[in-house]
């Protein structure tokens, strides 16, 4: 069986020109999410890894579709290869059924976690230059006046979470984390 599986990082980013080109290669069965490729258990890829057999095919559209991580991406293939499963990477142009795809494979993976690294080093040092210049990086702070109109509405008990967060235009982690906050300092 040819299995393909499609990801993008947030539910705004579309997945069309990903499910095209697997489609276009022929998969007969097709897992997208939509979900950051730093965590390492995905529902949709657990799904593939659990039906990958024998002589199955896996293809993707890039290797980065798999995970940033290259510990993460060099497990998975490894975990593949030893379910006899071709791992197919249709941006590369790597097959794992060959030697030269084993070889890209691991150069690409070394690379992505190379430049995954650098990444993190860059914002690290902008916002250690921000601070340093007085700024603070981070979410903007919930207005305290919404913030404790909220709690009262909710101590009221007159409207669900849901209208409260529309009334005084807070989100609905933010109260939950307010109240979570309330109740950890009174000891409930």
């Amino acid at each position: 069986m040819i299995i393909g599986y499609a990801r993008v990082s947030t539910e705004q980013q579309n997945l069309d020109r990903q499910i095209d080109a697997l489609e276009n290669y022929g998969v007969e069965q097709l897992f997208t999410e939509k979900m950051t490729g730093t965590k390492t258990h995905r529902p949709e890829l657990d799904s593939v890894r659990l039906i990958a057999r024998n002589g199955d095919i896996v293809v993707i559209e890039s290797l980065s579709r798999l995970g940033r991580s290259s510990k993460d991406l060099l497990n998975l293939i490894d975990e593949f290869e030893k379910k006899g499963v071709q791992l197919v990477s249709l941006k590369e142009n790597i097959d794992t059924a060959s030697p030269t795809g084993k070889l890209l494979t691991t150069v690409l993976s070394a690379l992505s976690q190379f430049e995954r690294d650098l990444t993190v080093q860059r914002t690290k040092e902008g916002l250690q230059a921000a601070r340093a210049r007085g700024r603070k990086g981070g979410r903007p702070k919930a207005d305290t006046k919404a913030v404790n109109k909220a709690i009262k509405l909710y101590q009221s008990q007159t409207h669900s979470i849901k209208e409260i967060a529309a009334i005084t235009g807070i989100s609905q982690a933010t109260l939950y984390r307010e109240l979570n906050r309330i109740k950890v300092e009174s000891g409930n």
